[in-house]
């Protein structure tokens, strides 16, 4: 889905691409890193999501003629610079981490080379796009993992921030494992499976729940869930949702898919439905719970020996309501001097960690031959290439700590995806993202997946980088 957002960007990018042109300084290269400092919810780790939406939007770049009125409205923009947008064309090249990878904080996700204009200009929208995607796609793995091998269905648009939000939200949410979604466009646009069956309403407009479920199974007699709590689940809902069953299902060679139940204490009901239905015949009878569920809740209920079989989860994912914010960031990282020599360029704060780390980098993705696992990441410069029968790591903060490694094989993690400004990168599509979303994090270790203090994984320096930036360091300080 194509569409133009070429104004959807913070003021203070036009501001400063003004000022560079003027002072020609527009067409000078540079480099940005986006990269993001904390993982959601305490976790130990995210997942990278929204890159086909900023294929989209990198695509579709262009100012209109409003647009240019607009900005010439506000009385501060050079005509020229007005001129340059109206002809405006994209020609930078974009490096990103495929979707489904699972990413961790300070190494580039997001690298942008081109004029300092245009690179400046994208920055809202690339942040905007992965940040709220990565948000989602991790927040539902989290859910999903819990779950342990559980269906997981994103039930989130009515409390989504906004449409987008809610189409968007559901695409993130099937890359990090859901099996579908209740948002119907997700599935028109993106191929995300909508599935649901009914409303509480659906029971109330009929004089009675048993009328309700009996017209409900005749319409849809191949997948007839019933939803059993409207007014009371074990003296009524499940009472008549099994004499329906029994009266319209099977006498015309038919099985019910299942039941729901969407308010009260899950846990107990779902043991005393599972009970009453394996007596009745209907062992087969799926059990889905959803009611404000969140990784935390369907963990207890598991553990509880809830007889559930599926979960619809709503605003809490579709929010990451514990956790909503997925702070990345876009920060020049370099330029090229007029020889074309990448000059490296650095942020220092009193506060550590807003310190960037410089120059044009690649991200390796050490993993064990062995058992496949992945080991440590390691940020690197551009050009440099990891490979050989060992390679040493060392903590880039506590230099002392240092493990060689060894039957390991590398892998890239950044790809290109815009060369001059033109896509170059063929989107494997939606299920192959799921499946490798889940192959990626079946390799990290479980230490790593667990939701309470979990292990931090590494994510470790080249020498040559990190000598790079401590010497910046020492320079500026």
């Amino acid at each position: 889905m194509q569409k133009n957002l070429t104004m959807l960007t913070d003021f203070y990018e036009f501001t400063m691409s003004n000022g560079f042109f003027v002072e020609g300084m527009g067409e000078k290269t540079v480099y940005f890193d986006m990269f993001y400092r904390t993982i959601p919810d305490n976790g130990g780790f995210a997942i990278m999501a929204g890159v086909e939406q900023v294929i989209d939007y990198l695509s579709n770049l262009k100012f209109s003629d409003g647009d240019i009125d607009y900005l010439r409205s506000k009385g501060i923009f050079a005509e020229g610079f007005l001129e340059y947008l109206r002809r405006f064309e994209f020609t930078c090249d974009v490096w990103a981490a495929p979707e489904g990878t699972p990413i961790f904080p300070g190494e580039p996700i997001v690298t942008v080379r081109g004029p300092a204009v245009q690179a400046q200009l994208v920055e809202t929208m690339i942040l905007l796009t992965i940040n709220h995607q990565s948000l989602i796609a991790t927040k539902a793995n989290r859910i999903v993992r819990a779950a342990e091998g559980r269906p997981v269905m994103e039930f989130g648009s009515r409390r989504a921030q906004g449409a987008d939000a809610a189409v968007l939200g559901a695409r993130a949410a099937y890359i990090g494992g859901c099996v579908g979604t209740a948002c119907a466009l997700a599935d028109e646009q993106y191929g995300v499976p909508a599935l649901g069956t009914m409303a509480h309403s659906w029971v109330q407009l009929f004089d009675s729940e048993y009328e309700a479920f009996a017209a409900y199974a005749k319409a849809y007699p191949d997948s007839c869930t019933l939803l059993i709590d409207t007014y009371n689940v074990l003296k009524s809902g499940l009472p008549n949702a099994i004499k329906v069953f029994n009266e319209i299902l099977v006498p015309n060679g038919h099985r019910p898919a299942g039941v729901r139940i969407d308010s009260g204490d899950i846990t107990y009901l779902s043991k005393k439905c599972r009970r009453i239905l394996d007596e009745a015949g209907f062992p087969d009878c799926a059990i889905v719970a959803s009611n404000s569920l969140d990784e935390y809740i369907i963990r207890d209920t598991i553990i509880q020996g809830a007889k559930i079989d599926s979960f619809g989860v709503g605003e809490r994912l579709i929010t990451s309501k514990s956790s909503p914010v997925f702070g990345g960031v876009y920060k020049l990282v370099a330029v090229e001097d007029a020889q074309g020599n990448i000059v490296p360029k650095i942020k220092i704060s009193e506060n550590v960690a807003k310190i960037t780390t410089p120059g044009f980098k690649q991200v390796y993705r050490l993993y064990s031959k062995e058992t496949s696992a992945a080991i440590a990441d390691v940020i690197t410069l551009h050009d440099e290439v990891i490979d050989g029968d060992q390679y040493e790591l060392f903590d880039p903060e506590h230099t002392w700590k240092r493990k060689t490694v060894t039957d390991f094989y590398a892998r890239p993690l950044l790809k290109q995806i815009f060369k001059k400004g033109r896509c170059i990168y063929v989107n494997p599509g939606l299920e192959a993202l799921r499946e490798y979303c889940k192959i990626e994090i079946d390799g990290l270790w479980d230490e790593v997946k667990r939701f309470e203090n979990p292990h931090r994984y590494y994510v470790d320096m080249s020498k040559k980088l990190w000598q790079m930036k401590y010497e910046m360091l020492e320079k500026f300080q």
